[in-house]
């Protein structure tokens, strides 16, 4: 699994990413922002008291963060379809909280990105600190075209903080006649063949061409 660290990293190699909370209304409103500092604790991003985003992290104490690496110039074939580099997409949701004033300036000595925290904090009062201390979260990281590697995908989960997660992928069970025809329609080379044939979740894009293609209908999704 992912450590906190590897996570933080791949978010700070992207830069800008989509920060989402409940709006308090039945809806969700998105803006762009980043974390600037992680550490045992989570992952910490900081906002003004004056702002809605404050006020929906308070009061409904949820964030899910989404981001995307990869060349943003699109490439097309002599088919006109596009021709996707190699890049990761990032994602994390959970629970937030609050940092009093104290708890950021007991960890500025040690990082200095909390010490820059706590000058903007001086410098603009109404600036406030979270932690995003209880999530789950993924790494998809792809090469459709198999520049890199032999299959075009790797899925990889994580929680902290007590959090729980799904694995990923489908699954193929006991109904499974072993005729092959799931295989020959997976294109992420995720299945492997045996009695009962097998997906392997880390490479499953969940497409629903097995579920699809399966004459026995053993191809399911994870949770039926």
């Amino acid at each position: 699994m992912l450590t906190m660290k590897e996570v933080f990293d791949r978010f700070d190699e992207i830069g800008c990413c989509s920060f989402a909370t409940p709006d308090g209304h039945g809806g969700v409103e998105a803006r762009i922002a980043h974390f600037f500092a992680y550490d045992d604790e989570g992952l910490y991003l900081r906002t003004m008291d004056v702002k809605p985003f404050y006020r929906q992290l308070k009061q409904s104490g949820r964030l899910a963060v989404n981001g995307e690496r990869t060349e943003a110039k699109v490439v097309f074939d002599e088919n006109n379809l596009p021709l996707f580099k190699p890049g990761y997409q990032m994602r994390v949701a959970g629970e937030v909280r609050e940092l009093s004033m104290a708890e950021v300036e007991a960890k500025a000595p040690h990082d200095r990105n909390f010490n820059v925290a706590v000058y903007d904090i001086a410098k603009y009062p109404e600036t406030r600190v979270f932690v995003l201390h209880r999530f789950h979260g993924e790494l998809y990281d792809y090469d459709y075209a198999m520049v890199n590697r032999d299959h075009k995908l790797h899925r990889e989960r994580f929680a902290f903080g007590g959090d729980a997660y799904e694995e990923p992928g489908l699954r193929i069970t006991d109904d499974c006649i072993a005729c092959g025809t799931c295989l020959a329609g997976c294109s992420f080379k995720a299945i492997v063949p045996g009695e009962p044939y097998a997906i392997l979740g880390e490479r499953c894009d969940e497409c629903g061409n097995c579920y699809h293609a399966c004459p026995a209908g053993a191809a399911v999704s994870k949770g039926e």
